[in-house]
């Protein structure tokens, strides 16, 4: 297996994708080799001596910033480290592709140059979210505001392949999130969506309200990319927060202090529970190929494990079985 990496892209880039890669290569058969994509001379220089043989490097000169448009990338910067890194995987020179560079630009040099599966009218992002009663996936995150019924049916259906074959559950539910339980509320959409679910979703435990997000049945949580970026992000800031005032009031005082010290071991463990780093990176569904978006902070953790999470993708046929799985579904109006 060959993985093409994005080494110019994510905040600390190349310095964490290049860690990254080191940290995995003990835990990875030796038939497993990496390609870092980007400027060589930068990329050298975050190695002590020489590179290593499971190591390769694919030189650019050109490189995504997070001001420009993803939708022009492909034209504007055909040179850059997220472009050549996706043709890599096109051109069968690669079995994935991992980036923390810019979202939007991935999404689209995706599509354009690895296709769509068979069938798939959008691909979509699925988030893993840790809660307190097992991992959940929200789909999608940001790749369609604007959706139909159709494209959240298809986004449902691709993130039981994602949460069954990544995550190693049996049998998912799926939960609409909606402002309301009844099957009326929300907008027509949402309407629409519920009425196409009951219909093709055995699965299906109807509407899902933002206060049951986090312990809900549902094993996978299905909105638009508006809705679902929005509830990330409000996550993603909220557990930082509460992070950072739950060690701003541990050390206000002896008492204080000594009573963090007696939850350390709890504090740790819930660190690791609800650390995006732990699980890596996420793949596009839908899309012809392996394209694993990382967050743009990743450190050397989550490159690592979003190594494992394309290992995972490409051992278990993610891509087959989605096409297999949407198959029976086709003839449905859009």
């Amino acid at each position: 297996m060959k993985l093409a990496l994005d080494a110019m892209g994510g905040d600390s880039a190349p310095a964490s994708v290049v860690q990254g890669v080191l940290s995995a290569l003990p835990h990875t058969p030796d038939s497993y080799s990496f390609i870092l994509v980007g400027d060589e001379n930068r990329i050298r220089q975050e190695f002590n001596g020489s590179v290593p043989d499971r190591i390769s490097i694919h030189h650019t000169s050109q490189i995504v910033e997070m001001t420009d448009r993803g939708a022009t990338v492909l034209k504007a910067k055909p040179d850059s480290s997220i472009v050549q890194g996706i043709r890599l995987v096109k051109d069968q020179q690669a079995d994935g592709f991992i980036s923390a560079g810019h979202t939007g630009a991935v999404l689209t040099a995706s599509l354009l140059l690895l296709g769509r599966i068979q069938g798939v009218k959008r691909p979509a992002l699925g988030a893993y979210i840790p809660t307190p009663v097992g991992g959940k996936v929200l789909c999608d995150v940001g790749a369609n505001p604007d959706a139909k019924p159709l494209h959240m049916l298809q986004f449902a259906l691709m993130s039981m392949d994602y949460i069954v074959r990544i995550e190693g559950v049996s049998q998912p539910k799926i939960g609409l999130v909606n402002i309301g339980e009844e099957p009326t509320k929300g907008s027509e959409l949402y309407q629409e969506t519920h009425q196409l679910f009951q219909e093709k979703l055995p699965n299906f435990i109807g509407n899902v309200e933002g206060r049951h997000l986090m312990d809900c049945a549902a094993d996978i949580l299905i909105c638009d990319g508006f809705v679902g970026n929005t509830l990330l992000k409000f996550a993603e800031a909220w557990i930082t927060i509460l992070g950072q005032e739950i060690k701003s009031r541990s050390l206000a005082n002896l008492r204080t202090k000594l009573g963090a010290l007696f939850l350390k071991p709890v504090f740790k463990d819930l660190q690791k529970q609800y650390d995006y780093e732990e699980h890596g990176g996420t793949p596009l569904l839908g899309v012809n190929g392996i394209s694993i978006v990382c967050h743009g902070s990743s450190g050397p953790k989550s490159i690592k494990n979003s190594i494992a999470v394309a290992k995972k993708c490409i051992d278990n046929k993610l891509i087959a079985q989605t096409e297999h799985r949407l198959a029976d579904y086709q003839g449905i109006p859009t």
